[in-house]
């Protein structure tokens, strides 16, 4: 797997795998993001959630109610999901979310899997 050369991602990667092995699938974005930043304070990562995301449109910055869901250590971007599957459009908004964000790695957690590695998209720009 490509987070293991990037030890940021695969410290992200490991604390969501320690929630989801505790708290398993079914439960709101919600609980697993506030599980998920306990772990991240235990593992000593730097990390801001719910990252303000405006948009530049036109050489105006818009504030159009967007959010970050997690940012780790100013260096990867993460969009939690508690979906039945990950389709396009959740990968879109990741990649947009990065490119406005301007971020170049970025992880997609669906929690709502029976094995979080089924639940896991990387992408870097």
């Amino acid at each position: 797997m490509d987070d293991l050369r990037d030890p940021v991602t695969a410290s992200i990667i490991g604390a969501a795998i320690e929630v989801h092995r505790a708290l398993g699938p079914g439960l709101l974005e919600s609980a697993y993001e506030e599980c998920l930043c306990h772990e991240f304070t235990l593992r000593h990562l730097a990390f801001r959630r719910q990252v303000d995301l405006p948009v530049m449109y036109k050489g105006v910055k818009l504030d159009c109610g967007y959010r970050i869901d997690l940012i780790v250590g100013d260096l990867v971007l993460i969009e939690l999901k508690s979906i039945d599957k990950i389709h396009p459009i959740h990968e879109a908004q990741l990649l947009t979310y990065m490119r406005l964000a301007k971020l170049s790695t970025g992880l997609l957690l669906n929690f709502n899997v029976p094995v979080l590695k089924d639940g896991i998209l990387r992408r870097r720009l």
